[in-house]
């Protein structure tokens, strides 16, 4: 009897979804050759397909061999090595697309046959394949591309989880850079949250780059994040060394809302009024100004006005030789002002007394005075044009912030966020993340909204802040989104090296998961436990992956995919490579070359340089000498204008 040359065995064992399939003798283990493709026999993470009539049920190997035969049949063959364990996927109608779930099982005696290129075109599709990009080839053939469907991975949230070395990041690059295609994708809009400034090499061209501490007029542009767009909450755990309560947050709030009616009345908001305006409205003020304002109540003495009423009080500045006081204050300086110290004792006229106005916030003040003052905060709180003067008056509103994070001509706009201090980097991220979707959210029915323009969220190094023991204003943001995103146009791509450590109510809502290497028993149980695929037999292969080898499973794809990645140039890959202890010299990869090593010519020894990275906190040696001189020329005109 002649038999397809897809033919594989046939089915003995139905549990559910679950069937185990004996090859037949004569079917030929190992490499098979059909329509001059090779195909893997028996290979774990490759398909079948079950034919029944006119329907076609899918599934996928996931165990081979001995381990694979059934219980109540051990005894009759202690030899089974040629059977099958299948995990059923979904089905298709001959000439009709692929869909999940199953409308009916396989019986016993049932045909099993290896899944062909032709069969995964169908699959797929039948070739319309505009709305699926390639990531890289299966593992078992490498002349079928792995596709993924970008409507339900933009959407309906990803994860890419691997272990350090496992090639995460160049599978992140390989897959925005797909996504990114300007030609295929003119209006694409990726923003990606970069922890460690690790990719801006690899999207040359298809970037805008902004970064905490960047000079003016180069390749990457600042990034600010204006304290006046932060809410209320927000603001308090950015500007103030723990939470406050009572009178004092009262105190704070009434001050801060005060100031924002101040400012709307200089600086008109389109959409908001007095009457509609709240504490967290994203309306500018003057937070140097508030500073002031309540450093004044807090530390205030008085005394009795000279020749006036006898219970009229004006403030007791400490006075010079020539009686002008030393210092009334400057709120833009972060100077603050000098009274006399309080004075119970002699002539009624020179008793100085407390004006006994404050709400005991002399420590809180005292933290928002030094981050004013500190640079490691000027992204916040001296946010260049967004900065309102003492009447809370800005040069450039929200709309040019938005422009300039997700608003650019490039596709992918890179937000390097390594320069901002550890202390509060999940309190800015929830706060980019939450403005972006407040402001995507209420947009929804415009053309920059998410529905029209969806967006996808990149989040790296996502365990850092998404921790599930950890109440985080970044934790609160995401998981906002992971549950309402879908409807509204915003994506999240959720990166990690350790996912147990992330939130499982976030990763739980990840539609798609590319799982690379993963060794450590928990990280892989949270994978097994966030899929919603039964495959676990699949997922006992994530220690053993290579690198650049990922299983994919999910809504974006038709079927759960073991894939080789398709890895981009080196000269395009993120600046994590690890560095050659032994380098091959002056070899060249993809016409980029591999600096260092022990076995190179040593160096003459310099370490001014390294001091001067290290103190202008830039990676990049001639933006710091350009920093250097640019500040330099600077200080020089402002010390002839004072001149």
């Amino acid at each position: 009897m002649n038999r397809s040359p897809t033919y594989i065995g046939t089915v003995q064992d139905v549990q559910g979804a679950t069937i185990g399939v004996v090859m037949d003798k004569s079917t030929v283990s190992g490499l098979s050759f059909i329509d001059g493709e090779g195909y893997r026999i028996g290979q774990m993470g490759s398909f079948v397909k079950i034919s029944i009539g006119f329907l076609n049920l899918y599934g996928i190997v996931s165990q081979v061999g001995a381990s694979a035969l059934p219980d109540n049949v051990a005894d009759l063959d202690p030899y089974g090595q040629r059977w099958l364990r299948i995990q059923l996927v979904g089905e298709g109608h001959a000439g009709q697309k692929f869909q999940r779930g199953l409308s009916q099982y396989p019986t016993i005696g049932d045909n099993v046959h290896l899944v062909t290129e032709s069969d995964l075109r169908a699959i797929y599709g039948h070739g319309e394949l505009d709305d699926y990009v390639s990531v890289g080839c299966l593992a078992s053939s490498e002349s079928i591309p792995a596709l993924v469907n970008i409507n339900k991975l933009v959407t309906r949230h990803s994860a890419i989880l691997g272990t350090t070395g496992s090639g995460k990041s160049t599978t992140v690059a390989g897959l925005i850079r797909s996504l990114s295609d300007k030609d295929k994708y003119p209006s694409a809009r990726i923003l990606i949250m970069d922890i460690h400034g690790e990719y801006e090499r690899a999207f040359k061209g298809l970037s805008s780059n902004l970064r905490v501490g960047a000079s003016q007029g180069g390749s990457t542009a600042p990034l600010y994040v204006p304290y006046w767009a932060l809410n209320f909450d927000e603001l308090c755990a950015v500007c103030f060394d723990g939470p406050l309560e009572g009178n004092r947050l009262a105190a704070v709030a009434d001050a801060v809302l005060e100031l924002k009616r101040e400012g709307l009345r200089g600086f008109p908001c389109p959409g908001i009024t007095e009457h509609s305006l709240s504490v967290d409205s994203p309306v500018p003020f003057s937070i140097h100004k508030l500073w002031l304002d309540l450093h004044i109540k807090e530390y205030k003495t008085v005394i009795p006005a000279p020749g006036g009423d006898a219970n009229e009080r004006i403030p007791a500045y400490v006075l010079d030789e020539s009686d002008q006081p030393v210092e009334t204050g400057d709120a833009m300086r972060v100077v603050a002002p000098i009274f006399r110290s309080v004075k119970t004792t002699g002539p009624a006229e020179e008793r100085v007394q407390h004006a006994n106005e404050g709400a005991n916030l002399r420590q809180p003040l005292a933290a928002l005075a030094s981050k004013l003052r500190d640079p490691r905060y000027a992204f916040i709180f001296r946010p260049g044009e967004f900065l309102p003067n003492e009447n809370g008056v800005p040069s450039a509103d929200l709309d040019s912030l938005l422009h300039s994070w997700v608003g650019g001509e490039q596709p992918v706009t890179i937000l390097d966020l390594s320069g901002i201090p550890a202390s509060i980097l999940d309190i800015l991220i929830g706060a980019l993340l939450r403005v972006l979707y407040d402001a995507l959210f209420w947009a929804r029915k415009l053309p920059e909204g998410g529905q029209e323009r969806p967006l996808l969220l990149v989040l790296e190094e996502a365990h850092s802040y998404l921790n599930s023991e950890r109440n985080t204003s970044a934790g609160s943001a995401v998981k906002r989104i992971a549950k309402e995103g879908r409807k509204y146009g915003v994506g999240l791509m959720i990166v990690s090296q350790r996912p147990s450590e992330v939130d499982s109510t976030v990763l739980s809502q990840c539609g798609t998961i590319f799982s690379l290497r993963l060794s450590n028993d928990s990280d892989r149980g949270q994978v097994v436990g966030a899929s919603a695929d039964n495959l676990k037999g699949l997922f006992d292969m994530l220690p053993i992956l290579r690198i650049g080898e990922a299983i994919i499973v999910g809504e974006s794809v038709s079927l759960p995919i073991r894939c080789l990645v398709k890895t981009p140039p080196v000269s395009e890959r993120p600046d994590s490579l690890d560095p050659a202890v032994v380098a091959r010299g002056s070899e060249v990869e993809d016409g980029f070359s591999v600096p260092g090593g022990w076995n190179q010519k040593r160096d003459p020894v310099d370490y001014i340089p390294v001091v001067r990275q290290w103190r202008s906190q830039s990676s990049d040696y001639i933006h710091a000498v350009e920093e250097e001189t640019t500040t330099t020329q600077t200080e020089g005109e402002n010390d002839n204008g004072m001149d």
